[in-house]
């Protein structure tokens, strides 16, 4: 995923099995491919992320280990763009997708996973100007609140105890302006909206979609609060 072009795929990957026999999986590959069966597009999202220490806290995160969580989680959405960008329609939209580990600390969000995130909000403002300047493409993120994906769920999960996940929901529920369910098609509608002729000013963005949570300062359900909420 982290890989731009074919010189760039270390010998790791091309000996693994899951890729035997395969080739033109690199970005740039994957952007040549898709010009050839569409040409133009309108549309590019950066989903993607994988930090191979998220269960270890930072102070314990090998150099190895938080490089690949920087590569795979925040260059690439750099490789992306640089790849499919001149093959992108005026007023295009890429959006990617990030967390707010990035500007707060949330424990068990681990293994420079949180660094990455802030690299990729960083990135995002950034290529913002320079896209928009260069090919009048716009660069956004949006920041969701905890949902139950997959990929959340195999985040740190400890015998006898609920999943980080897990965790974070029930947190959102009790501190977020608006104490209700986080769903796909929440993030999916925001989603379209910024992806969309509707947002063709907006550009260079961290859209929230968390039930406001991000707004919060204080725990609404901590112990030193307690007697003030009975």
């Amino acid at each position: 995923g982290s890989s731009g072009s074919p010189d760039d795929v270390p010998d790791e990957i091309k000996n693994n099995k899951r890729y035997a026999g395969l080739d033109g999986y690199t970005i740039e590959e994957t952007a040549k491919a898709v010009e050839a069966d569409y040409g133009k597009i309108d549309i590019l999202v950066h989903s993607l992320a994988n930090g191979p220490e998220v269960t270890k806290p930072l102070l314990e995160t090998s150099r190895k280990g938080y490089l690949a969580a920087s590569s795979a989680s925040a260059y690439s959405a750099v490789s992306l763009l640089q790849k499919f960008g001149p093959i992108m329609n005026e007023g295009g939209n890429m959006l990617s997708l990030t967390y707010i580990a990035s500007e707060a600390v949330i424990p068990g969000y681990g293994g420079g996973m949180s660094s990455a995130k802030a690299q990729l909000e960083s990135d995002t403002r950034v290529l913002a100007f320079e896209a928009g300047r260069k090919w009048k493409v716009r660069v956004n993120t949006i920041s969701a609140g905890p949902l139950k994906s997959r990929a959340a769920s195999a985040i740190g999960k400890e015998k006898g105890k609920k999943t980080f996940i897990e965790y974070a929901i029930d947190y959102s529920h009790a501190n977020a302006p608006l104490a209700q369910d986080l769903y796909n098609d929440d993030v999916g509608n925001s989603a379209m909206f910024m992806c969309s002729p509707l947002a063709r000013t907006v550009t260079g963005v961290t859209l929230y979609v968390d039930n406001g949570l991000h707004a919060m300062g204080m725990a609404l359900d901590s112990e030193s609060m307690s007697d003030r909420n009975a």
